[in-house]
């Protein structure tokens, strides 16, 4: 039996399973891209199965954790796209003014915080790998993991603060 036919023989069963997961991390447009997505993980992932619990736990854990890793990457890049939005916007004076008070709003925020966490932010805002920042800064990794998440939960308490006076 070849691997992609036993692979189809392992998978098959959990098939509906991995749908779900699918529809439930993903908006109907993306579905399909994910669940491509758990169907490579899953893949990759079986020669670590050893038979210790049944396969629809070991693919039920494999699946949901890459889709929470495809929805935190997913949601990233959305914000991302937007902030890049709004600035483009600001840029060429054409955005509305709800757009031009929430970019304030931002860069209110973003005054606000740390120099090292502002730069950290604008950084990840421009999709710089964390190699890239630690290097800059002098950091470890995980340090700038850290420090984004904590800068990123800070700046939306305070945007929420700034909005409100703009």
């Amino acid at each position: 039996m070849t691997g992609t036919a036993k692979f189809d023989d392992w998978i098959r069963p959990h098939m509906c399973a991995l749908m779900r997961i699918a529809r439930a991390f993903a908006e109907p447009a993306d579905q399909h891209d994910l669940m491509q997505e758990l169907m490579i993980s899953a893949w990759r992932a079986m020669p670590a199965f050893r038979g210790d619990a049944a396969a629809s736990t070991f693919i039920y854990r494999v699946a949901h954790n890459r889709a929470l890793t495809w929805k935190k990457r997913h949601s990233l890049s959305l914000f991302r796209a937007r902030a890049a939005q709004i600035d483009m916007a600001a840029l060429n004076d054409g955005g509305t003014d709800g757009e031009s008070g929430q970019l304030e709003a931002l860069y209110a925020a973003l005054r606000q915080i740390s120099p090292i966490d502002r730069s950290l932010m604008l950084l990840w805002l421009e999709a710089t790998p964390y190699a890239d920042m630690a290097a800059l800064h002098g950091l470890t990794q995980t340090n700038i993991g850290a420090r984004l998440t904590r800068a990123r939960a800070r700046l939306s308490a305070l945007i929420h603060e700034v909005s409100d006076e703009y």
